[in-house]
């Protein structure tokens, strides 16, 4: 009677307090992460806006070398990168981690969550090689955006040649031989010194907008930006 009681007790109370993240699907995941890809790879040693997110289980937070940008919330929370944790995060980021860089605002549904977790668990400790792999096998990773063009081995159309500025407009020509006009409000100066930014001296544009009125140009260093535009009228 007494070992009835106790199964009892214990059956109740696991209802009670279900386990804090639920078994996901992967293939789902890898659908929901199309709205974290714009920030996130999952290839080991490529960041983005955040981190990689490649073996992100058992990993301490704030920790991931050669990331600079993490809040100082962040590296020091002591939280390590679990299926409760990575629930919680997901959940509502600013809460579970206060004063941290996250501007995501979280997901609510607890099924999507668990099933990006699934998803990072299965594909976010791949080598670049393996995730190719993976996207074969699963489909996981179709469609989801894996970070920015590699601006080394973009086209002449693609590669800037000279930037010439007059009464509120850029005027941007490409190693093509083809000029476009944009308003100073509409084009945007960033740097990429990474292994997949442009070469020295050859800066690359990238469209923005819908419209296609709007691009951002992107050099090798800041100290570029100002050598490269010309006032010229």
């Amino acid at each position: 009677m007494k070992y009835l009681k106790l199964v009892s007790a214990l059956f109740l109370c696991s209802s009670a307090f279900p386990s804090a993240a639920e078994e996901g699907n992967a293939a789902d995941g890898g659908r929901a992460f199309r709205a974290c890809a714009a920030c996130h790879s999952l290839e080991s040693g490529r960041n983005m806006t955040g981190p990689s997110l490649a073996g992100i289980s058992n990993r301490k937070a704030g920790s991931l070398p050669g990331f600079p940008r993490y809040s100082d919330a962040m590296k020091q929370s002591g939280v390590v990168w679990n299926d409760q944790s990575l629930d919680r995060y997901l959940e509502n980021p600013a809460q579970f981690i206060l004063g941290n860089h996250m501007t995501f605002p979280g997901v609510p549904d607890g099924k999507t969550r668990a099933n990006i977790i699934a998803f990072l668990k299965q594909t976010g400790t791949a080598s670049s090689g393996d995730q190719k792999t993976a996207q074969g096998q699963t489909g996981a990773l179709e469609g989801v955006q894996r970070g920015a063009p590699n601006l080394k081995t973009v086209d002449a159309s693609s590669r800037v040649k000279t930037i010439a500025y007059c009464r509120e407009t850029f005027k941007v020509t490409t190693e093509d031989g083809k000029s476009r006009d944009f308003w100073e409000r509409n084009l945007r100066f960033k740097t990429d010194s990474s292994g997949e930014g442009p070469n020295k001296g050859a800066p690359a544009i990238v469209s923005a907008g819908m419209m296609g009125d709007r691009a951002s140009v992107v050099f090798a260093s800041p100290e570029e930006i100002t050598q490269f535009i010309k006032r010229q009228c």
